[in-house]
C-alpha cells in the first residue's frame, strides 16, 4: 500500500444508527478534504410507527451530503442482510449510484429488493466469497467471519495508508452457531498484531451482563418446548434469523409435526437460503392451504410478525382474519423473539389478541432460552477488544444511552481513545488525534406509500394532527355579488359531544361563527378565497378550542356560482 501524501486525512461519517437502533448508514472518506474518496458500509432502514409517522412504512437515513459527493463514491458495501443494514438500498441507490458488493446470501436477498424497485439491471451487483478480499481505490477489504442471526455475517478489515479499521457490522460470539462458521478468532488476533487504529463496534447490547447464549442452546430448548404443546402450534420468529427457522422446522419433525411457512418475507428469506445452499435437510414444508387436511396435533405454523406488526401473519391470525390460518383454545403460540424497543404496546395487544381467544402464550419471559440475541453483551464485547486491541474505539448501532455505556466500558478497558458519534459527525480518525471536525446534514426521510417524503412535509404534519386534534370541513356557497347563498354547512371528524343534541349544537355554534367571520370582510376580501378561507380558518379553530379544548385542522371550501 502506497504512503499517505502529506495532506491526506481518514475519515468517518455515520448517517444513520448513531442515537438510534436501525436505519445503518456509514461511510468512509479518504484523501485530502477537498478530494475525498468514499466508501459507504451498509444503508439501512427503520421503521415507521402509527403513533408518530402515520402512513409511513419506511424510514430512510437522508444522503444529502453523500449525494453531493456522488462522484467520489468508489462503492458500497454490505456486512449483512438484515433490514437496518440494506433496505434503504432500492429507495437511496439512484442517489447514491455507486457498484453494491455482498456476500452470496446478502446479494440474494438485494436482488429481490432492487427487482421490486425496477432498478436491478441498473445497479452492478458483485457478489464476494465469505472471507474474500476488495481493493476499492484507496481501500483494500477484508471480509472477516463473525456470528450474528442471520446468515453471513461479516465485519469489514478496511486497510488505508493511515491505519486499519475493524469495522465489526452486527455481531456476537456464538460458539456454535448451527449455520456457518464460529469468529474468525485468528483473523482478529492476527489484525491486533497488524495494528488496529480504530474499531466502529456494535452497541446494541452493552448494557446486558454476560454473554448472549447460542444458538445450540435455543435449539435444545424449543424442541424440549414444541414437543409438550397439544393442539396447533405457531412459533414466530425473525425470518432473517435462518438457523432459527431451521431449528423450528427440524423441531417440528421431532414432534411429529408437519412445518407450514406463514407470511410472505417468511417464504422470500426460507426461499433466499435454500438458493445458496443453506437449510438443506430441513422437513417438506406445505402451503397454507393444505394445512386443513392434517389434525391439529400435527400441525406447525412458522410465521412472521413477532413485533406486532399491524400487517403480519401473526397479527391478521389473532384478529381471526387469516384466509387459511386459525388459533383457538387449546392452541400454542411461541415466541421465539425478544421485544424491540418502541414496540412494546403492539406486542402486548397481540397478546391479548390471543389470550382472549384461549391460546396459550410462550414467551422469552416466561421459558429461558427460546430466543438469544445477536449482538454482543458485556463479556463478549471486552473479549473483542482483547482480540482487536483497536487504538480507538467508535461505539455505533445503539440508542445515545448505548454509545456512551460503550464509551465507559471501553475506557475502564484502558482503550487510549474514544470517540461517541451522532448521526451527521464527521470524525478524523488520522493523522492526530480521533475528533469529530465537522457536522454534516443529516436526519430522515419517509417512504409513504410508493414516494419518498422530507419529515417535514405537510401530509405527515396533518396526519399527527388529525389524529390527536380531529378535523371540521366548512363550505359555502357565493352568487356573483359575494353574497352566501348556500350553506356555511360544517361536518367535523374525530370530535364529539356526549350526546346528539350537545353535538347539533356545537355545529350551529360554528356554522354562525363561520358566518360571522365572512361578514367582516370587505368587498376586496369577499373576492379572494385565500382571504375568505384565512378569516374562517382563524374563527372556526378558536371556537373549537373553546368547545372541545382542542385545535383542529380546518378545511374551507368556496363555491362560486
Amino acid at each position: 500500500m502506497k504512503k499517505p501524501a502529506p495532506n491526506d486525512e481518514l475519515v468517518f461519517l455515520p448517517l444513520g444508527g448513531s442515537g438510534e437502533i436501525g436505519m445503518n448508514l456509514n461511510a468512509y472518506g479518504y484523501g485530502p478534504p477537498e478530494a475525498r474518496k468514499w466508501i459507504i458500509v451498509d444503508i439501512g432502514v427503520t421503521f415507521g410507527r402509527e403513533d408518530t409517522t402515520p402512513g409511513v412504512d419506511l424510514i430512510l437515513p437522508d444522503p444529502s451530503y453523500l449525494e453531493e459527493h456522488k462522484d467520489d463514491i468508489i462503492a458500497i458495501v454490505l456486512t449483512h442482510a438484515h433490514e437496518d443494514h440494506i433496505g434503504a438500498l432500492g429507495w437511496l441507490w439512484p442517489r447514491l449510484p455507486a457498484p453494491v458488493y455482498a456476500t452470496p446470501f446478502t446479494a440474494a436477498l438485494v436482488r429481490e429488493k432492487l427487482r421490486e424497485r425496477g432498478i436491478l439491471e441498473k445497479v452492478s451487483l458483485t457478489e464476494i466469497s465469505l472471507k474474500g478480499q476488495l481493493t476499492l481505490g484507496p481501500f483494500e477489504i477484508d471480509f472477516v467471519t463473525l456470528t450474528h442471526s442471520i446468515p453471513e455475517p461479516n465485519g469489514l478489515a478496511i486497510r488505508t495508508p493511515l491505519g486499519l479499521v475493524w469495522h465489526t457490522g452486527d455481531w456476537k460470539i456464538d460458539p456454535d452457531p448451527l449455520i456457518g462458521e464460529t469468529t474468525d478468532e485468528a483473523k482478529l488476533r492476527a489484525m491486533a498484531e497488524e495494528g488496529v487504529l480504530a474499531m466502529v463496534c456494535d452497541s446494541a447490547s452493552v448494557l446486558v451482563e454476560g454473554s448472549t447464549g447460542s444458538e445450540a442452546e435455543v435449539r435444545e430448548k424449543l424442541t424440549e418446548v414444541i414437543k409438550a404443546c397439544t393442539g396447533k402450534v405457531a412459533v414466530t420468529a425473525f425470518a432473517s434469523n435462518v438457523a432459527r427457522v431451521e431449528t423450528a422446522l427440524k423441531a417440528a419433525r421431532a414432534a411429529g409435526r408437519t412445518p407450514c411457512l406463514v407470511g410472505r418475507s417468511m417464504r422470500r428469506i426460507f426461499n433466499a437460503a435454500q438458493s445458496v445452499g443453506l437449510l438443506q435437510g430441513v422437513p417438506q414444508v406445505i402451503d397454507e392451504d393444505e394445512v386443513g387436511t392434517l389434525p391439529d396435533e400435527n400441525v406447525l405454523f412458522l410465521c412472521t410478525g413477532s413485533q406486532g406488526e399491524a400487517r403480519a401473519a401473526l397479527s391478521r391470525i389473532a384478529r381471526g382474519e387469516h384466509r387459511n390460518v386459525t388459533m383457538r383454545n387449546g392452541d400454542t403460540v411461541i415466541f421465539s423473539s425478544r421485544v424491540i424497543p418502541g414496540n412494546e404496546m403492539a406486542i402486548h395487544q397481540l397478546y391479548d389478541q390471543f389470550l382472549e381467544r384461549g391460546v396459550e402464550l410462550i414467551t422469552a419471559d416466561n421459558e429461558h432460552l427460546i430466543h438469544v440475541s445477536g449482538h454482543p453483551a458485556r463479556d463478549e464485547l471486552k473479549q473483542m477488544y482483547a482480540w482487536a486491541r483497536p487504538r480507538i474505539a467508535v461505539p455505533v448501532h445503539g440508542e445515545i444511552r448505548h454509545i456512551r455505556e460503550h464509551v465507559k466500558l471501553a475506557q475502564s478497558l484502558q482503550i487510549p481513545e474514544t470517540v461517541a458519534p451522532s448521526n451527521g459527525d464527521l470524525i478524523r480518525l488520522a493523522p492526530g488525534p480521533a475528533t469529530v471536525i465537522d457536522e454534516v446534514p443529516s436526519g430522515r426521510l419517509y417512504v409513504d406509500g410508493n414516494v419518498i417524503i422530507e419529515t417535514e412535509d405537510d401530509a405527515i404534519r396533518d396526519r399527527k394532527r388529525l389524529a390527536a386534534e380531529g378535523a371540521v370541513n366548512i363550505a359555502f356557497a357565493l352568487n356573483a355579488k359575494n353574497q352566501i347563498v348556500a350553506g356555511p354547512n360544517v361536518s367535523v371528524r374525530g370530535l364529539t359531544m356526549p350526546d346528539e343534541e350537545d353535538l347539533e349544537l356545537a355545529l350551529e355554534d360554528l356554522e354562525d361563527t363561520a358566518k360571522a367571520a365572512f361578514t367582516k370582510l370587505n368587498h376586496a376580501e369577499r373576492d379572494d378565497d385565500d382571504a375568505i378561507e384565512a378569516s374562517v380558518v382563524r374563527a372556526v379553530r378558536k371556537a373549537a378550542e373553546r368547545l372541545w379544548k382542542k385545535r383542529p385542522l380546518v378545511d374551507v371550501s368556496v363555491l362560486r356560482l
